[in-house]
C-alpha cells in the first residue's frame, strides 16, 4: 500500500494488472527523475512491524530508502512506545535511522520567545482575512504559548479554526476573545487552558 500511495501522490497511471514490484520501479524512477531530495512519511507510530502488513511496509520503506537518493524522514508520535522499533525489523529500522525528538517549543528565555514569535509571525502573515492587521497575532504570543503549551500542531489548529470562525461571523478579524472561544485538542485544553471566569 505504501508504494501505491506514493504512486497516487505522484499521479502516476497505475493499473490493476501491475504488481507491487512494477509499481515500485515506476515510483523510484519517477522520484529519481524529479530529483527528489526529501521523502516525508507521517504517522509511522501506527506501523506495527510484528504484523504481516507492518513487516511488508517496513521492508518497502527500507527498499525505497536504498533506491532513491533522498533523505527519508519518518514522523510519528511516541515512537519509543510504539511497536515500530520492536522485533527484528524494528531493529533494522532503528539501526538505519536516528530519532530526533520534537518537544513543545519553550518560552522561557528571550531567544525562545523570539523563536515562538517568529513562528506566530509566519502564521500571521499567511492570514488573508479582510480586516486582519499584520502583527495582530504576534501581540498575543504569550497567551498563544500558554494556550497551546508550545505545541505547533495545537497552535496551527487554533489559528486555523479562529480564521474560519472570523469568516463565518463576518468579522474577518482574529481577536483574543475569538481565540479564547476556540476549543483545542484535549492535551492543550486540560493542560494549559486557564480556568474560565464565571
Amino acid at each position: 500500500m505504501l508504494v501505491s500511495e506514493l504512486a497516487r501522490f505522484l499521479d502516476l497511471p497505475i493499473t490493476t494488472s501491475m504488481n507491487q514490484a512494477r509499481i515500485t520501479d515506476i515510483v523510484c524512477a519517477t522520484l529519481i527523475d524529479l530529483r527528489t531530495r526529501l521523502v516525508l512519511v507521517d504517522d509511522v507510530h501506527l506501523l506495527n512491524t510484528r504484523t504481516r502488513n507492518g513487516a511488508e511496509t517496513s521492508d518497502q520503506m527500507k527498499h525505497l530508502s536504498e533506491r532513491i537518493p533522498a533523505t527519508f524522514v519518518y514522523a510519528g508520535v511516541a515512537l519509543d512506545a510504539s511497536p515500530l522499533l520492536t522485533g527484528v525489523r524494528g531493529a533494522q529500522i532503528a539501526g538505519r535511522f536516528k530519532t530526533v525528538a520534537n518537544p513543545p517549543l519553550p518560552h522561557g528565555s528571550p531567544a525562545q520567545r523570539t523563536a515562538w514569535e517568529g513562528l506566530i509571525q509566519g502564521m500571521d502573515q499567511a492570514l488573508r482575512l479582510e480586516a486582519h492587521r499584520k502583527g495582530a497575532l504576534v501581540r498575543h504570543a504569550p497567551y498563544l504559548h500558554h494556550r497551546t503549551g508550545g505545541r505547533i500542531g495545537s497552535l496551527s489548529a487554533l489559528v486555523r479554526e479562529a480564521a474560519i470562525a472570523a469568516i463565518l461571523n463576518g468579522s474577518e478579524n482574529i481577536t483574543k476573545r475569538l481565540l479564547d472561544d476556540i476549543d483545542l485538542d484535549e492535551l492543550a485544553e486540560h493542560t494549559h487552558r486557564p480556568p474560565r471566569r464565571r
